[in-house]
């Protein structure tokens, strides 16, 4: 009788794992399906990695992470902070490089779509860069993710909300874009699900007294050198 018993609860508790495992996480799931990732470098730097492996940097010039092949490499605009294609590995049989030089043209912020990956140019200015300095908002696998550039607040920025953007990645140093105060106010029109403070203080990787400083909705703190699903 007692082994009936057992026998009896060992099928049910049998039955009672497979309905869980069919109703969980189980390997192959939607759940399980890998996310695009973004590698903060530091400064203005970025990395992002598509759930198929294609590879975008965003203004390389500090911090480490560029062994990675790269498919696609943005420049927002030609300074040295943030225009140091030469530290990027390439990937040998196609690598695309879009510069302002090619996003901006007579006037007109260009569109581009490389390998599932769509670019659109967007506006970027300030006291030092009245022209030249592009911002690129980046769907990679159905995430936005708006890298502003050198800028201060920009009349287009107004057009953002209706974009749904995931991340929005924005300078605040003060000097030589705007200060975390602009940032969070452009923040809050642009209604990103997620605020990133980049390029706090011109010559370091990052500075925590600056990004606490940010005080914008939905923000996100990220430290030079963590990377993050996206």
């Amino acid at each position: 009788m007692k082994n009936k018993i057992l026998i009896l609860l060992m099928v049910v508790f049998m039955m009672f794992s497979m309905l869980f495992a069919a109703c969980g996480d189980s390997p192959g799931s939607s759940a399980d399906v890998e996310k695009p990732s973004m590698l903060y470098q530091g400064h203005a730097s970025v990395r992002i990695t598509s759930r198929d492996g294609v590879v975008i940097y965003i203004d390389p010039a500090s911090g480490k992470g560029y062994d990675l092949p790269a498919d696609l490499i943005l420049v927002t605009h030609s300074h040295t902070d943030h225009n140091m294609v030469s530290l990027v590995k390439k990937r040998a049989d196609d690598c695309t490089i879009i510069t302002n030089k090619e996003a901006l043209v007579a006037g007109e912020y260009k569109t581009f779509s490389v390998k599932g990956v769509e670019i659109e140019a967007v506006e970027a200015k300030n006291g030092n860069h009245s022209s030249g300095c592009v911002g690129y908002i980046v769907t990679v696998d159905g995430v936005k993710i708006y890298h502003a550039g050198d800028t201060d607040k920009t009349k287009q920025m107004e057009t953002f909300a209706a974009k749904e953007i995931d991340y929005a990645l924005l300078p605040c140093d003060g000097n030589f874009n705007m200060d975390a105060a602009e940032a969070a106010e452009c923040a809050r029109i642009i209604g990103a699900k997620h605020n990133v403070p980049i390029h706090t203080k011109n010559g370091k990787l990052f500075d925590d007294k600056v990004a606490e400083g940010f005080d914008a909705p939905n923000k996100l703190i990220i430290q030079p050198g963590e990377e993050i699903a996206l």
